[in-house]
């Protein structure tokens, strides 16, 4: 069955040239033009991920986000403004799984596309129907959803896979090289803060305790350490 990707973005021909290369490599592309359109058709549709413009004509492609994350937790990849650090900071704020600056590859689109949908599917064929227990997090694989403290978290798909990666080897240090390899599907580059900004959002999230819980290794990278 072939994945299917929703791209909003409201430059005609980046969207059709995008659009054709996605095709062309075996994905069911459907496309929006403004950011109304695309939350209608991911209401609509039956969607596996989103690529969103953050600079559309109507709403801004972050509060497309914030509408998406009110009641969906599908990957999405921000299309940005090169050198825009601000954007990428707040788009991963919001819920964000990755992004690519403008103008970009589709080859390298293609690539971040299928490294989230691997990832996706690899969990859904191995995720056993046992829930996992560590200290106030139980963590339900076959739905990919976290309790705190029997509350459910509002966890991205990647900040779910970077909190799985950690959960399991919880009390040894995870380095950011494998991390990154490991949940976000591709290698870390320098200058990448991509998964910084997904463990800071993850402390957030995890609440007081959460820079206690996943600690800082300098020069390694991260590591999760129960405190219930």
């Amino acid at each position: 069955m072939q994945s299917r990707i929703l791209l909003i973005e409201d430059d005609d021909e980046l969207r059709e040239l995008l659009a054709r290369y996605l095709s062309g490599q075996g994905l069911n592309v459907r496309e929006a033009a403004n950011g109304l359109d695309g939350l209608a058709l991911a209401q609509e549709e039956l969607v596996d991920l989103v690529v969103l413009d953050i600079m559309l004509p109507d709403i801004n492609g972050l509060e497309v986000l914030r509408r998406l994350r009110g009641r969906t937790r599908l990957p999405v990849i921000l299309l940005t403004a090169r050198g825009e650090e601000t954007d990428r900071i707040v788009g991963f704020e919001v819920g964000a799984d990755d992004y690519i600056p403008k103008p970009c590859n589709p080859r390298e689109l293609v690539a971040r596309i299928q490294a989230i949908l691997r990832r996706v599917a690899w969990d859904r064929e191995t995720d056993i129907d046992d829930a996992q227990i560590v200290g106030d997090l139980r963590v339900e694989p076959d739905q990919r959803r976290v309790f705190q403290n029997g509350q459910p978290l509002d966890l991205t798909a990647t900040e779910y896979e970077i909190l799985q990666v950690l959960l399991s080897r919880a009390g040894s240090v995870v380095r950011k090289t494998d991390l990154m390899q490991w949940a976000l599907g591709r290698r870390l580059t320098p200058h990448d803060r991509t998964l910084d900004m997904h463990v800071s959002n993850l402390r957030r999230k995890l609440g007081d305790q959460g820079e206690s819980r996943i600690e800082t290794v300098r020069g390694l990278g991260y590591s999760y350490r129960s405190l219930a």
